[in-house]
């Protein structure tokens, strides 16, 4: 990679340089991953010692019940982990009738948890270190406390007063009955008995031990579903990886039921504009990256599902470059579009990147969904419960309608960059619900076609398609390109940072170069890259 750092944007970080890289959103985090590779460990290790952490660090994203995804080359070879938990076996479309959509919070929005799953299998297959050893930083800040950031304590208070009434919220989450202070330390001793639990016995306990029997009796106390039955048959596989082309790159996705896909879409659908005669902040660039993310969108909502459902509408098909081309077509370069989904047949959330010097790189992502999830924490063990199963449908028909055993849809992606000469680009993932898909197409487009090194790029204005022709952008997009797409026909919402609500996500890169690695990290959360 060329580094090409202008100082365009606000931020003027540098980017870090480094033979062995970790890149997250919490600084705390980021120095538990560097402690796994100055012991010897490599990315693997230093990623999951980063991902173990920020469930004590940042709870406002993450936690012991999160699910998780992984893309991780290996050095010869791409790999794809799909942590994420299925619906308790009892679900089924009549437990939720006479509602439109399906539960956001409490317990009836909890699916099984697979984020342990994913730290198991992710050392089994690839550490180097022993599993107990990276769990000693995050039970570590969980027994001594950690100080709480400014960021993550306006998301803590947030939260707080959001699911302060939910099942064990209060007690794991409100010492006192009070979200803490920044600045302010946060000691979590039930969050380090249970971390002790699962690294003593790789987890086990967390899905056919003592952890998933007090997960299990919680639940049937508020008469919820998930059973030690649902937790004992929780597995994560090995799912590879969906690509798209673009230049002289692929980007790699996880396979659905994740967004990743809509990515692919949008990027492929540029493929066939003339995006590539324009500059990155230019109205033109923006009109044609917004217009094609919602064409991907329109389809991703139409389709997307459990792979194993997705039988009618495939991945293929959604994919196949002549279908891509026809979308294409739609887009007006004068006009701002409301898409509907195409006919394909027929034509809360923290990420880690890391790299070493032996070529091992990986990009992991996990999430509890709306910040702390369900609110829903299983007493004296501070296991707080992602709210996953809100992104299952209820429409009759549809591939991602509710149903026991069946992974919902998912916002979480890690997303990879390889050249089409086979080696690995970049690792990078950009958090914050449905903008994280579009967050990868901006980051793709701006480090590939536009040569901006990854802190640049994190630090560029962002854009987020929203619903019909409504777009929210950053301030530092600027006056004229705003009043310029509004004369498109967008109705725009410009946000400043102090009402974002963190909208525009948080990017964290890692880019391959001759010498080693270059980083960058968001400033819109802690973004913290460190590397030696």
């Amino acid at each position: 990679m060329k580094l090409r750092h202008d100082a365009l944007y606000a931020s003027r970080r540098s980017p870090v340089l480094a033979r062995n890289m970790v890149s997250t959103s919490q600084p705390v985090a980021a120095q538990a991953g560097l402690r796994m590779l100055w012991a010897g460990g490599n990315a693997a290790d230093a990623a999951l010692a980063s991902a173990i952490a920020l469930t004590v660090v940042e709870p406002t994203g993450n936690g012991l019940g999160s699910d998780a995804y992984a893309i991780i080359w290996d050095g010869k070879e791409l790999h794809g982990l799909n942590a994420s938990g299925r619906a308790p076996a009892a679900w089924n479309p009549e437990r939720f009738a006479g509602s439109d959509t399906m539960p956001q919070r409490g317990w009836e929005s909890v699916t099984t948890p697979g984020a342990v799953s994913s730290w198991r299998e992710i050392s089994e297959k690839f550490g180097k270190l022993p599993f107990e050893k990276l769990f000693e930083p995050a039970i570590e800040y969980a027994t001594r406390g950690f100080a709480v950031s400014p960021i993550i304590a306006t998301l803590w208070e947030k939260g707080g007063d959001l699911l302060g009434k939910q099942p064990g919220f209060a007690e794991a989450f409100l010492p006192g009955g009070k979200a803490p202070k920044a600045g302010e330390l946060f000691v979590n001793k039930a969050a380090a008995e249970s971390l002790i639990d699962i690294a003593e016995t790789k987890g086990e306990s967390f899905y056919r031990g003592k952890l998933a029997s007090k997960i299990a009796a919680f639940a049937k106390e508020h008469g919820a579903a998930l059973s030690e039955e649902d937790l004992g048959n929780h597995k994560a596989d090995w799912v590879g990886t969906i690509s798209q082309s673009f230049g002289n790159v692929k980007l790699h996705e996880i396979p659905p039921n994740g967004q990743g896909i809509s990515a692919l879409i949008s990027l492929g659908i540029l493929r066939h504009t003339n995006i590539t005669d324009y500059e990155p902040d230019s109205v033109e660039a923006l009109h044609l990256e917004i217009e094609a993310m919602k064409l991907a969108f329109a389809d991703m909502q139409a389709y997307v599902a459990d792979l194993d459902y997705m039988t009618d509408v495939t991945v293929e098909h959604l994919l196949s470059d002549d279908y891509l081309k026809s979308r294409a077509a739609l887009i007006d370069a004068n006009k701002a579009q409301d898409f509907k989904a195409g006919a394909p047949k027929h034509g809360g959330t923290v990420y880690v990147s890391t790299a070493d010097e032996n070529g091992m790189m990986v990009s992991f992502i996990q999430s509890n969904y709306m910040g702390f999830g369900s609110g829903v924490v299983v007493p004296g063990t501070s296991i707080s419960l992602q709210n996953r199963g809100h992104g299952f449908s209820l429409k009759d028909g549809h591939p991602n309608l509710v149903k026991g055993g069946k992974r919902p849809f998912q916002t979480i992606i890690p997303a990879f960059l390889m050249g089409l000469d086979g080696n690995p680009v970049m690792s990078f993932g950009v958090m914050g619900g449905p903008m994280q898909a579009q967050g990868h197409l901006q980051m793709t487009l701006r480090t590939q076609l536009w040569g901006q090194d990854p802190q640049t790029a994190a630090d560029a204005p962002r854009w987020q398609a929203l619903s019909g022709l409504n777009v929210a952008v950053e301030t530092s997009v600027g006056a004229e390109v705003i009043e310029a797409l509004k004369a498109k026909g967008h109705v725009i919402k410009v946000e400043t940072p102090d009402s974002t609500n963190f909208g525009f996500g948080g990017a964290q890169l890692i880019a391959k170069t001759d010498a080693g690695y270059v980083a960058g990290s968001d400033p819109r959360k802690d973004g913290c890259a460190v590397g030696y």
